[in-house]
């Protein structure tokens, strides 16, 4: 099997991996879920007007202030909801494991054996910017 065979089939991995499918189906559950589309659509509003407030000559502290809190509001009621909380657990959860990954092939592209290398969390796989290996 060559590179490109072989990042095919990890391509295939990834997707068939159950993180891959439950991120998938969480992210499925936030485009139904219309409340929270909702206040997504609102945050996206609420920011372009701070961004449009902020970029004026005469700026209004007073409304900038009152967006920033108002989009911090509509944040806070965003990540609480539950379809979100379960969305960011799920992609947690990939990232990890993609880390992990991306981890071993870092190390195998700096001559280290693939079978034998250990991921460690925290590490990036790249020894330039290690204080060192615990």
């Amino acid at each position: 099997m060559d590179m490109l065979e072989a990042a095919r089939s990890l391509g295939h991995a990834i997707q068939s991996d159950e993180a891959f499918i439950g991120m998938m189906l969480a992210q499925q559950a936030n485009d139904k879920d219309e409340q929270l589309q909702n206040l997504i659509g609102e945050f996206n509003l609420k920011r372009v007007a701070l961004n449009s407030e902020i970029n004026k000559q005469e700026k209004d502290q007073a409304k900038i202030s009152a967006l920033n809190d108002e989009i911090k509001d509509i944040y806070g009621k965003v990540m609480a909801n539950p379809n979100m909380r379960a969305y960011n657990d799920a992609k947690s959860e990939l990232d990890q494991k993609i880390d992990f990954v991306m981890q071993i092939l870092r190390a195998s592209i700096e001559g280290q054996d693939p079978d034998a290398f250990q991921p460690q969390a925290g590490c990036s796989g790249s020894c330039s910017s290690c204080s060192g290996c615990q």
